[in-house]
């Protein structure tokens, strides 16, 4: 119920359009109807003659099928290879039955594809041995990397029988793919939509390789939001229809697919927990970022020094000052970075820790910070807040020495000195 709950809710989120869905349901359905049956299925077509072989050559075709029946292939081609048929259906009939043998055999599968095209070249064979050896050419096209030809034996096949198939339309699209004919994808894999009585993944997929590959961005996005809402078990669709929206900065929908996705546990990749905890952040939710990496920690993140400031720059972007500083004390004690002690000492003032931010402070300047009058700055309001104004006018002094701080260090000197005298503090 739950996952049910998700995927309507980011269907709504998404703004997919149900009568895209609605309209594959109905040619679905009509698909499934009942359809005229036997190897033809053309109006007013009427059954050709049905043909056998000439008694010689029948005799030798018995012979094969012996040999075939004990296993023996390589004897029972070797048979009909032998046969010199001067019928067209004798030879047709011949050329029929050594390709089918030959299609079983390690290495020998383009030489069938030559004795089945020669056998249908003509239309010599029965309706059905016909049929099937159209539509088998076209399947053994596709093994044999003949693309060309694989199309044209699967319309061949459709334009005798008149029959359409989603499996047969789910090839030529995927011929053409081969063929680098990306425009010429999108008919095929549609019909093939239609025709499936049960969603198949596999024509959305062809459709979705071929705008990618002519950089459809907006079509990419429609077949993505209906592989979430058609196949919503596979995990791989919802991150990949996440990226589709931040190709095109839809900030809003990549974080509800994203979030749906992780609410379903399909986020297993240190990628994609950094990706939902930036769209957090970008979407205004800096809590929610910092929480997320926080919580993975050690499992999918790893506990380093980057991962570290990177809570600690969540917390902080969320006025969390306390927890940021601590996620900057842990970088720190792992990298020994005067910077990350400085960062961890500033936000300790601004939560009111000031000995924890004079302690942080003055390592980070035991350890070679840059900013030295920005922190000796900082460790002044520090001593100042905390009551010792004999050390917050020395760094005040210190401060001053750096340009950039210069003015206000001189204007809290004073101001220090008028405090520790009303106070009997001689400095």
């Amino acid at each position: 119920m739950k996952k049910f709950k998700v995927v309507r809710s980011v269907s709504l989120a998404i703004g997919l359009s149900t009568a895209v869905l609605s309209g594959n349901t109905m040619a679905q359905q009509q698909a499934g109807a009942t359809q005229p049956t036997g190897p033809v299925i053309c109006p007013g077509y009427v059954k050709g003659k049905s043909g056998l072989p000439g008694q010689r050559v029948g005799k030798k075709v018995q012979n094969a099928f012996e040999a075939y029946n004990e296993d023996d292939v390589a004897g029972a081609i070797d048979i009909l290879l032998d046969i010199e048929a001067k019928d067209s259906f004798d030879r047709a009939f011949v050329d029929n039955f050594i390709g089918k043998m030959m299609i079983g055999i390690d290495g020998r599968a383009a030489e069938a594809f030559t004795y089945l095209e020669r056998a249908v070249k003509e239309k010599q064979l029965n309706d059905s041995d016909h049929a099937n050896t159209l539509k088998l050419l076209g399947q053994l096209g596709m093994q044999e990397k003949k693309y060309e030809s694989a199309i044209g034996f699967f319309k061949k096949w459709m334009d005798f029988t008149c029959k359409e198939d989603a499996e047969v339309y789910t090839r030529i699209a995927q011929a053409h793919m081969e063929l680098k004919q990306y425009a010429e994808m999108i008919e095929p894999a549609d019909k093939a939509i239609e025709l499936y009585e049960e969603p198949n993944k596999n024509p959305y997929i062809l459709k979705l390789s071929s705008y990618f590959e002519r950089k459809m961005i907006n079509e990419m996005v429609d077949i993505g939001e209906q592989l979430v809402v058609l196949f919503p078990e596979n995990k791989q669709w919802w991150t990949q229809l996440g990226s589709f929206y931040l190709q095109i900065e839809d900030y809003d929908r990549a974080l509800s697919v994203m979030d749906a996705a992780y609410l379903q546990g399909f986020l297993d990749k240190e990628s994609q927990i950094k990706l939902l905890a930036q769209l957090y952040a970008a979407t205004g939710a800096p809590e929610r970022a910092a929480r997320l990496k926080e919580k993975h920690l050690g499992e999918l993140l790893q506990r380093d020094a980057d991962m570290l400031t990177s809570v600690a720059k969540s917390y902080h972007q969320a006025r969390e000052f306390k927890t940021a500083a601590k996620y900057w004390g842990e970088a720190a004690k792992l990298s020994s970075d005067p910077k990350h002690f400085e960062e961890q000492g500033t936000l300790l003032l601004i939560a009111q820790d000031y000995r924890g931010a004079i302690t942080a402070l003055g390592q980070a300047l035991d350890r070679g910070a840059e900013d030295v009058g920005g922190i000796h700055y900082t460790l002044m309001e520090a001593n100042f807040h905390s009551g010792n104004f004999k050390a917050a006018h020395v760094h005040a002094k210190e401060a001053r020495k750096d340009p950039s701080v210069r003015r206000n260090a001189n204007a809290w000197i004073p101001y220090i000195e008028t405090k520790a005298k009303n106070r009997g503090i001689s400095l």
